[in-house]
């Protein structure tokens, strides 16, 4: 049984088996209506637990086609119908779910919540996302850079603003896949120390360059984030664009990275904000192959997961 928890966590091997994967299976949908079935049916008679604790857009969508386009049904939860960690163990929910689905997704705050789902699920468990980490959006990404680049080894990926989860995770990936990664951003925002020093172990030490012009210099990728969630209350809101501002993705910054530099962000943006929209719908982008591509990433993932 193979969980995918997180990219660190995960052999470099079965990474690259998966963007591979993710990339045939894309390859294989080209032409076909969107709402079709896949040819290869590998969750066939499978079905997959999808549990948000947290809300999302882009994760629930892209997973429930992801399962239904291979031949699976789904089960979306959210953590107020099931009242996670509160009125039963996570473990015993866990243990309960095992007996039910053949894979779990959960998307939730804390890392400890994936972690205890994992240890007591009999079934795989993937991250769809925690407080610290992200890590199928990076799959997603990387995929995205690869089909309009090539191989993402050695190239330089900038990383503008907030040393959040979405990051932490492309520390992960810089030591998998053999890319060089550039932080700029204010110092109250910085990485996790953790994640820093674990891209240094393993050769890919992370650059930490508080001039945002100077860093992006040369860049292969610029990458940024949302500068708020929806959680944060208004003074935090604030004060984070404060702390901010001077590291928005706009034109100015974008002309200083390679000609052929590419420009991604997760989604869901503040536009003009972290990244303006003249830079979003400009020629260096590619917001929307990365959001289509988080389908075909994950699709990959499970399919890993269950050994298809």
């Amino acid at each position: 049984m193979k969980h995918f928890l997180d990219i660190h966590t995960t052999d470099a091997a079965d990474l690259r088996q998966m963007i591979d994967m993710g990339q045939k299976m894309k390859s294989a949908r080209n032409g076909r209506p969107k709402g079709t079935p896949d040819d290869e049916q590998p969750l066939k008679g499978h079905m997959v637990a999808l549990i948000f604790e947290k809300p999302s857009t882009r994760t629930r969508v892209s997973f429930d086609v992801g399962v239904r386009q291979m031949g699976g049904e789904t089960m979306v939860l959210s953590g107020r119908e099931m009242q996670l960690g509160h009125g039963e163990t996570i473990a015993d929910t866990a243990r309960v779910l095992s007996r039910y689905v053949d894979l779990i997704m959960i998307r939730t705050f804390e890392e400890a919540t994936l972690q205890e789902m994992a240890e007591h699920a009999t079934v795989p468990v993937i991250n769809g996302l925690t407080n610290r980490t992200h890590p199928c959006q990076i799959m997603a990404d990387i995929m995205t850079y690869e089909e309009h680049r090539g191989p993402i080894a050695d190239k330089k990926v900038v990383w503008c603003g907030d040393g959040n989860n979405v990051f932490a995770s492309f520390a992960h990936a810089a030591g998998q896949f053999g890319f060089d990664l550039t932080f700029t951003g204010p110092e109250t925002l910085d990485p996790e120390r953790a994640w820093i020093d674990w891209a240094a172990a393993k050769g890919r030490p992370i650059t930490i360059d508080r001039d945002p012009h100077r860093a992006v210099a040369g860049a292969d990728l610029v990458v940024t984030d949302t500068w708020v969630s929806m959680h944060d209350p208004e003074s935090a809101k604030e004060r984070r664009h404060n702390q901010l501002r001077a590291y928005q993705v706009n034109e100015d910054l974008m002309s200083k990275a390679k000609p052929e530099s590419l420009f991604m962000h997760c989604l869901p943006a503040h536009r003009n904000d972290e990244a303006t929209s003249a830079v979003m719908d400009g020629p260096h982008s590619v917001i929307f192959d990365e959001a289509e591509n988080r389908l075909h990433a994950q699709k990959a993932i499970m399919r890993w997961c269950l050994g298809k």
